[in-house]
Order: structure tokens, then sequence, then C-alpha cells
């Protein structure tokens, strides 16, 4: 239903736009607050990139992330990478992510950027104490903010925007009638866009998510993910759809598709119950995070990675910040 409503589909959004025009006026007041200097964002004593979205949901952000890590990494520079942690709750914070820490600490998308990329990376409500965390635990030559577009009070300099070229902006409308957590004119101050797997508007970078080999949860093993039997597709992200698209094109045919809501946590019996004889469980690395611990034999993930076309011009002014 949320998806009709955001999406246009539906006049039922009349009925929240009260509650929409509150929040843009909150949150543009909260933007103001800042351009305006009545609040002072602290500002790091390293580069900080954000790298966020304008709508709720799933835009792949996060592989955007851990593209920008690793062509950060490849250039020699020690990236740190922050995020508010959502969906997870540590007994205190800052938390900086070690091989021990779980999901239920930190969150599924801290925990696979850490996993892939071997960053720094730390979580907490307030990003100036991630940020000082990091410093405080080693070098750090850049920030990465997973997400936090939004989050004024830790200054920036550089803000790319991760756009589902597919949605776009719904009926454009802020949050809870339609989608969007700033409107679209706030495209116009950020650094790059970047668009995911749509059409690109002028200015904006391509992107594309490729699918590489199916990982087995158990033993690591790869094979092909088209040569995966009677799979069972789940997929606990912001935008499901593009999941089982992504299966489709590989030429799978799920036997069954299952949604769940993002940053859902997952117990064994849960997912156990999702599959029958003979069936294979396959799901996104990001659900696969959560469930590794307890997995079965036939529990298998798809990972993606972030392919951003023409964006020589975008990693080059970033590392001028860090050269700086």
């Amino acid at each position: 239903m949320i998806d009709r409503i955001w999406s246009g589909r539906s006049a039922l959004y009349v009925l929240l736009l009260p509650l929409s025009l509150l929040y843009g006026l909150i949150s543009n007041l909260l933007r103001l607050s800042y351009v305006w200097g009545w609040r002072k964002a602290w500002r790091a004593p390293v580069p900080v990139v954000v790298v966020g979205n304008l709508t709720a949901g799933g835009n792949g952000k996060t592989p955007v992330v851990i593209w920008l890590v690793q062509a950060l990494q490849q250039q020699g520079l020690r990236v740190g990478v922050v995020s508010r942690g959502y969906g997870g709750k540590a007994a205190r914070y800052p938390l900086v992510l070690n091989v021990e820490t779980s999901t239920a600490e930190a969150g599924d998308e801290p925990v696979l950027i850490y996993q892939r990329t071997g960053a720094a990376v730390a979580v907490s409500p307030s990003r100036r104490e991630a940020v000082e965390a990091l410093l405080a635990a080693g070098p750090i030559d850049i920030i990465v903010t997973d997400d936090g577009l939004q989050h004024y009070a830790l200054a920036r300099d550089i803000e790319i925007v991760v756009v589902d070229g597919e949605r776009r902006f719904g009926n454009g409308w802020w949050l809870p009638a339609g989608p969007m957590r700033e409107r679209a004119g706030r495209l116009k101050h950020v650094s790059a866009v970047i668009n995911n797997g749509g059409v690109t508007q002028p200015g904006e970078l391509a992107m594309q998510l490729v699918p590489g080999k199916a990982i087995n949860l158990s033993s690591g093993a790869e094979r092909d993910a088209v040569t995966l039997n009677n799979v069972i597709a789940m997929a606990g992200i912001g935008h499901p759809p593009r999941f089982f698209n992504t299966l489709r094109n590989l030429g799978i045919s799920p036997v069954k598709e299952v949604a769940f809501a993002d940053h859902q946590n997952y117990s064994a019996e849960e997912l156990g119950a999702l599959v029958e004889s003979g069936q294979t469980l396959l799901m996104t690395e990001k659900d696969a995070v959560k469930a590794r611990a307890f997995a079965c034999p036939d529990w298998w993930y798809l990972p993606v990675d972030a392919v951003v076309q023409d964006a020589d011009a975008l990693l080059a002014r970033i590392l001028a910040l860090s050269n700086g």
C-alpha cells in the first residue's frame, strides 16, 4: 500500500499531506538553521564525504559507499566510515567495529561495509562522536559517511546523492505522504548525483549494480547463481523487488519470493521455515551478514558491486581534498 501511495498510484496520499507539510517545515528549518549560522556544524580535521539520499527506502546507497571506499583505498588513502547504525543497539556509543561486532550491535549495513572493505567503521547517533572515535583509534585520511545527508551537525566537503533511477522521487512529497526526506530541489546544491539503474538525467552519473557469483554462507564456496536449484529468494532491504528482478535477469525463476522489512533481524527457525527439502535459500549480502552465524549448508547469498560510470572527475575532486 505504501508503495502505491508514494508512487502516486493512489490518491490516499492527500490524507497525509498535513503531516508531510509539517515534516517539510521542520526539516527545512533545521537545514536553514545551519545555513544561516543559527547552529554551528562541527568540522572534522580530515575531509568528510557524505553519501546519502533524498528518499526513504533502498536506493543502492550502501553499494556506492563500498565502491567509494574501495576506490579511495586503491589510491592509498586510509578511509574511515561512520554510520548511524540503524537496526543495531550497542551497549554504548560510539562503537568502533571489530571482527566480533554483531549486526545486533552495529546494524547490518555498517557490518557489511566493514567486512567488504576492511575500513575502520564506527557507529553512533552522533556522527561527530563516531568520527572522533575513529580518529582516536588510528590515523585516518578521509571520512565517508554512510547516509547522513540530513545530519547537518556534521560539516561536509562533498555531498553525493544516490537516486533510484526507476522510482526516482515518486509523487514528490515529503514523508509520510511521499518518499521524500528533502525535495528534489536539494540536488542543485550537492556535489554529485548517482543514478542507480535508470535513465540518467543531465549531470547525473550512471550506475549499475552488477551481481557476482553466489556465495555459500557456511562454506564460502562460490558458483554461478543460475546453477542453484529450486531457489527460494528472500530480501530484507529497502526495495526487495530490485533483488528479485536481478535474479530474473540472471535467468533464475525462484520457486518463491519472500520480502522482509528493511533491517529486520532473523532467527534460524524463521529462515529455516522458508526452505523445504531439496530447495536452496538465496538472499542478499545484507541479509547474509545477519544469518551467517546460524546458516544451513543450502543457504547462499548474491553479492553485488556498484559500477559508476564517468566518475573520474568526482574521485579526482575527493583526492584533491585529501591531498590539500
